[in-house]
């Protein structure tokens, strides 16, 4: 799968309020076109691990794109990290609940965060409903300096630490999103990895709301 990676090499590094990259359209439309048809269909919020989802042939081909030492490697240069050998975890978001977006910072297990946006234009994210704020501090939804609108293969990029505030206003309903993390260590992504295992065995087990 073509992606746009002369973006993600050329886009400058911003500094308000943490150090991110932004890239929009890192998935061009014609291929996200067919990888949102190769998503599956996922009813309850949570993070899903790629194993317990079945996948189309796009959507598979972009998980492995992502999943490569090139797309690590121009991350790590663009950062100034190493991440040689550094552990992964992906997992797919297909859902939004009254009960996501709470401000936080990722867990110190996570080095390094990798968003990427799915979604195609709506009037909710024209309200702001489910767009991600990169934030000034841990007390105000209102207090942002970059909003991210989830669409369009939108991909967004930061090294974790304690000032790395974010959330969303509240949204629910249907909200793709990609998550990669390079975690701190092989122990802590196993950890995460089966903590999401065990939360979508259940979630598959209750009848959705």
């Amino acid at each position: 799968m073509r992606l746009a990676y002369d973006l993600l090499e050329t886009v400058p590094i911003a500094g308000d309020p943490f150090p991110h990259l932004l890239v929009p359209g890192f998935v061009p439309a014609a291929g996200l076109v067919q990888v949102r048809a190769d998503l599956p269909p996922i009813s309850r919020r949570g993070s899903f691990p790629l194993t317990s989802l079945t996948l189309g042939p796009a959507a598979a081909a972009l998980m492995r794109e992502l999943a490569d030492s090139r797309f690590r490697d121009v991350i790590a240069r663009r950062f100034g990290l190493d991440l040689r050998g550094a552990a992964t975890m992906l997992t797919l978001r297909g859902r939004s609940g009254e009960r996501d977006g709470r401000i936080h910072c990722d867990s110190t297990a996570k080095r390094v965060t990798i968003l990427l946006y799915l979604n195609p234009e709506q009037d909710c994210w024209a309200r702001q409903e489910g767009c991600l704020r990169l934030l000034r501090g841990p007390d105000d939804i209102e207090n942002y300096a970059v909003e991210v609108p989830p669409t369009n293969g939108t991909l967004l990029v930061f090294p974790n630490g304690p000032a790395a505030w974010h959330g969303h206003r509240q949204y629910v309903g249907q909200r793709y999103v990609v998550q990669l993390n390079y975690m701190a260590n092989d122990r802590a992504a196993r950890a995460e990895l089966r903590r999401h295992r065990i939360s979508a065995f259940f979630k598959r087990l209750r009848p959705a709301a």
